[in-house]
């Protein structure tokens, strides 16, 4: 697996493009790093640029980055809607692949070293980074923002984690993170008062507002005894926000960090806002995403979208963003395109494409090239593809049938088994073809030492394993998307059955056809023990998705006579 760290450091810059593109241009420069996305943004005065790369050659570019924008940015001219308090303002670190949270931890802490020595730059560490616990925050990390640091500078318990305690008026400070994938999410409304877009953001989030007796904006503040005031928490875990007006779209927005989409939902913020905001008279007309957001994200609110209509789950992902981006308004102020806004997707396209996003065409003349891969595994992935994607499609159908209203979930839940089995299959494509050239490539190594033969060896039959395991996978998933096609050749919609029987049968060949891959390969694996495991389960697999052909195939005969 790759190792890839996400960056996403945030500029006080959003107006002038000709100092953001010299800052990207610094990103650009270190090889090893893709710079994926530039949001600038005027109002706010501030660009949040994304870029992906192995962990070292992050963190050079994110200092070369840093370096562009102590030269090129002066915080005392700096005014913005967004709160600030440095020229680069902040610096997260994500880990995306291959790199554990833990470890990640390790290099925002080198990046603020650097930043801090390299640099002479001002730099607290927050979130995950943290070096005290009441720094984990970056609200009390940034609070009082950039007008405020000669003063809290001049505190010991603020001193910096690293770099000078001196106020610096041009660049003023950084804050560094390890943290999650944060989303940067706005949500429209039809209202120009700054106030009531406020409220609705304290209603949402999770610190919520100030409690106040009895009145709510003349009361006094309510305070506890040691006479700190009390806080009244919002309706959104892991939810930051505030509302402010954008001049550039002439409207209020609620702007919200989610910290954890797993625990608040882009969908469940959207519906929170738009619930909050009709109990004070006003309309949500839309949303916008700033930066990138996951797959994950925009698939749960397709999902959640469709549900809500008792339609069908089990589409594509294509289908379920397009849903998620007209229910949520997504396209109201600019285009909404998911190959540049979807994390997922601008890592594959800087990465180069996958087998699975060639066309047909080029994925067959690809394989009738006299290249070795992809060759029969990724074939047989293809075919336990097509077969799960037409008992997918058997189900959908049938959940819309006329007259079939009350089991538009149960044939909705056959989808979702049928799409899970086919979006793995597809996976397993690549991962085929990426096992065998593991092999190709541990054959490859010295040998010229004992210690280079010993550890060619292991690298070698670490890859075999590998490519069995892989059309090994391939037999499981293919014969799991048999259950979805024997539902339906029994209870889906008639007019689809024969396509429930083609299911059947391009599962069974996937799975004989990777056991095929499974038998080849476990020539070469030196663990006895193990090959045979691999052969009397691959063996079993085989007969179990003959046996399960026959029965669908019986029952598709049945209904044509």
């Amino acid at each position: 697996m790759r190792r890839l760290l996400e960056c996403v450091p945030n500029f006080s810059e959003g107006r002038d493009l000709s100092v953001i593109d010299k800052i990207t241009a610094r990103i650009r420069s270190v090889d090893g790093v893709k710079l994926l996305d530039v949001d600038p943004g005027a109002a706010t005065h501030r660009t949040v640029v994304t870029f992906v790369g192995e962990p070292e050659a992050v963190i050079e570019a994110a200092v070369r980055a840093g370096a562009a924008a102590k030269e090129l940015i002066d915080m005392s001219k700096h005014h913005g809607e967004h709160p600030r308090f440095g020229a680069m303002d902040v610096c997260p670190l994500v880990p995306i692949s291959g790199v554990t949270m833990e470890e990640t931890v390790e290099y925002a802490r080198a990046l603020a070293k650097r930043l801090g020595e390299e640099l002479g730059l001002t730099i607290f560490c927050y979130e995950n980074a943290a070096t005290r616990p009441e720094r984990r925050n970056l609200a009390a990390v940034r609070a009082g923002e950039y007008e405020a640091l000669p003063e809290r500078l001049q505190d010991p318990q603020w001193a910096p984690d690293f770099g000078p305690a001196a106020f610096n008026r041009r660049s003023g400070a950084t804050a560094v993170s390890a943290r999650d994938f944060l989303v940067a999410y706005n949500v429209n409304l039809n209202t120009t008062s700054t106030r009531r877009a406020n409220a609705i953001a304290f209603d949402v989030r999770e610190k919520g507002r100030v409690k106040r007796a009895p009145h709510p904006v003349t009361g006094q503040v309510v305070r506890d005894d040691r006479g700190q005031p009390v806080w009244e928490p919002g309706a959104l875990k892991c939810v930051k926000g505030i509302g402010w007006f954008i001049e550039e779209y002439g409207v209020c927005q609620v702007s919200m960090n989610l910290t954890n989409v797993s625990v608040t939902p882009l969908h469940v913020a959207f519906d929170e806002v738009c619930e909050r905001a009709r109990d004070r008279g006003v309309r949500v007309t839309g949303s916008e995403m700033v930066g990138l957001v996951p797959l994950g994200a925009m698939l749960a609110a397709g999902r959640y979208f469709l549900r809500k209509q008792q339609r069908s789950t089990g589409v594509s992902d294509a289908e379920l963003i397009k849903i998620a981006v007209k229910s949520m308004g997504l396209d109201e102020l600019k285009p909404f395109d998911p190959r540049e806004k979807v994390i997922e997707y601008q890592v594959d396209d800087a990465w180069g494409r996958r087998l699975v996003d060639r066309s047909l065409r080029g994925f067959v003349e690809e394989t009738a090239s006299e290249s070795k891969a992809p060759g029969g595994g990724s074939v047989a992935a293809v075919l336990g593809a097509l077969g799960a994607a037409l008992g997918t499609m058997v189900a959908n159908l049938s959940s819309h049938k006329p007259g079939w209203d009350e089991r538009w979930e149960e044939f909705s839940d056959f989808a979702e088994r049928g799409k899970r089995c086919h979006d793995e299959l597809l996976r397993l494509v690549d991962e085929d073809t990426a096992a065998f050239n593991a092999i190709v490539e541990a054959w490859r190594l010295p040998d010229g030492s004992d210690a280079e033969k010993a550890a060619k060896e292991a690298a070698v039959q670490a890859a075999v394993q590998r490519a069995i395991e892989a059309p090994l996978r391939v037999m499981e998933v293919a014969l799991e998307s048999m259950e979805v096609a024997a539902a339906m050749a029994a209870d889906g919609l008639q007019a689809s059955v024969s396509d429930a029987g083609v299911a059947a049968l391009c599962a069974r060949s996937a799975v004989i056809g990777a056991h095929l891959n499974v038998r080849i390969n476990a020539i070469d694996l030196a663990d006895q023990e193990a090959r045979d495991g691999f052969l009397a389960r691959g063996a079993a697999l085989q007969a179990e998705a003959e046996r399960r052909e026959a029965e669908v195939l019986a029952r598709v005969d049945g209904k044509l006579g």
